[in-house]
């Protein structure tokens, strides 16, 4: 094992940290508000242990395996977590370190979960320090990096292999490091549009960068307490619907239609089911809504679509409080907890690609049934699917369930009310946001006890690591040689 190579990416990788820290500080500096110390001193922190650690390493060799790529991958969500809720305990936001290191996971991990109780009184560096820790989070700390490390002498696919989430992850260019400069040009690109859109349908530039950066990172962090129904406005809820649907499409897809070859881009099938699925339930959820509350219907179809777009691309924005449906709508938005957005994306749970293999290997085992002897692959993009997908797949749903169940048993001990505990746990798994009963979209994470908290943290890793880079680290065989 290449310790000291892990120790240079993560070095690396607090510097970068570091740097972020000093662009909540200017805001901070702008606004003249009370938390610029606190960047001051937490910038500081990050910025000289990232160069101690460079430093230290400099004769290190360079080789990342594929061993130190999942313990980087895996231990700087943790690292960024702990440094990054520096300028919440520093400045007195979340005095509490239970919650400062909860609410920093939370936005890294793109969950998007909070314990705030009032989100307009918190100062704008924080605030915006929140939002940027999804906004790095949702590409992926470790494909910003990949675009650079190779200046700092270290290889990046073992970490891209680790990091981007997806049964099947795309390369745009056959070069590790242009691919993840051009993911990130896509990713900044679409953020500086849904900003100027956002600007323009009544925002302020403050909230319409913050709502951008949540927003592409399928992250849901606000800087209002009452989330995206704060605005009233359509054109808004609308722009936002926008860009989390594009957030939840692989940026492989996003890339083909910048170059114009949209008819590729539309004959992806898994492109085409989540179009699918969007459509489907969103159809249930406002036949039901139109029904039972005689709501409007463009106002029925708008709530109906941004929370099945909101929930299945795991963003978590909300505009209305989707327990006060019916039961049965309830449990459609519960479903797509487990949904996600598709491979390749910034969005977490299971995802659009893993169900749709899932779905066609039971079925084709069907007719394997009735007819034994017959060689019936399972096909994707009309090629042939690999066994080995098809077992990871399974692994991965099984895997995704045990968890889940388990972390719904053991969060009874935190949380008696079983709706709330499977709410809780669905939602930190899948990186979702709001979950249900006590932690539905009406309330937050505060109440939760402190061991509570460090669980779902877990939980939320587990879930933007897709199971697999965090679990084999926990295996023996790991660390054999």
């Amino acid at each position: 094992m290449n310790f000291k190579i892990i120790l240079r990416a993560l070095g690396f990788l607090l510097f970068v940290e570091g740097i972020a820290m000093i662009l909540a500080l200017i805001i901070s500096l702008v606004y003249n508000e009370y938390d610029q110390y606190a960047f001051m001193i937490s910038a500081g922190i990050n910025i000289l242990l990232g160069l101690i650690f460079v430093f230290l390493t400099s004769h290190s060799n360079r080789d990342i395996g594929r061993k130190e790529g999942y313990i980087i991958v895996s231990l700087v969500w943790i690292v960024f977590s702990f440094s990054g809720s520096l300028p919440y305990i520093i400045s007195g936001a979340i005095p509490n370190f239970t919650n400062a290191f909860f609410e920093t996971i939370s936005g890294f991990t793109t969950t998007g979960s909070s314990v705030l109780l009032d989100i307009e009184s918190l100062p704008h560096g924080i605030l915006f320090w929140r939002s940027i820790t999804q906004w790095l989070g949702g590409m992926g700390i470790i494909v910003l990096s990949l675009a650079v490390l190779p200046v700092f002498g270290i290889g990046g696919m073992q970490l891209f292999m680790a990091e981007v989430p997806g049964p099947t992850p795309d390369k745009i260019s056959p070069r590790i490091r242009q691919t993840a400069k051009t993911l990130w040009f896509i990713y900044l690109g679409f953020t500086l549009t849904e900003t100027l859109l956002l600007w323009l349908g009544g925002l302020n530039l403050f909230d319409a960068v913050c709502h951008s950066f949540t927003t592409m990172a399928t992250g849901g962090f606000s800087t209002k307490q009452d989330s995206i129904g704060h605005w009233s406005s359509p054109f808004v809820q609308y722009v936002i619907i926008v860009f989390m649907f594009f957030a939840g499409t692989n940026f492989t897809l996003s890339y083909l239609a910048i170059k114009g070859k949209f008819k590729r881009m539309f004959k992806d099938e898994e492109y085409r089911y989540y179009r699918l699925f969007v459509l489907l339930f969103t159809l249930v959820i406002f036949t039901g809504l139109v029904i039972s509350s005689g709501s409007g219907i463009e106002k029925a179809f708008r709530e109906s679509l941004f929370q099945v777009v909101s929930i299945m691309t795991t963003t978590g924005y909300v505009t209305t409080d989707y327990l006060s449906w019916p039961p049965f709508l309830t449990i459609i938005i519960f479903a797509l907890f487990f949904f996600g957005g598709s491979a390749g994306s910034t969005g977490g749970s299971i995802k659009i690609m893993r169900i749709v293999l899932l779905l066609k290997n039971s079925y084709y085992e069907l007719r394997r049934m009735v007819h034994p002897h017959a060689v019936i692959p399972v096909s994707f993009n009309k090629h042939s699917v690999d066994s080995k997908i098809i077992t990871n797949v399974l692994a991965f749903f099984i895997f995704y369930f045990l968890v889940f169940a388990a972390g719904v048993i053991i969060f009874t001990i935190f949380e008696p009310d079983l709706k709330s505990s499977m709410g809780a746990v669905a939602t930190a798994l899948g990186n979702i946001g709001p979950g249900l009963g006590n932690v539905g979209p009406a309330e937050n994470f505060y109440h939760i006890e402190p061991f509570g908290k460090w669980f779902l943290s877990f939980l939320m890793l587990l879930g933007r690591l897709e199971l697999f880079t965090v679990l084999v680290i926990f295996s023996p065989f790991f660390w054999k040689e």
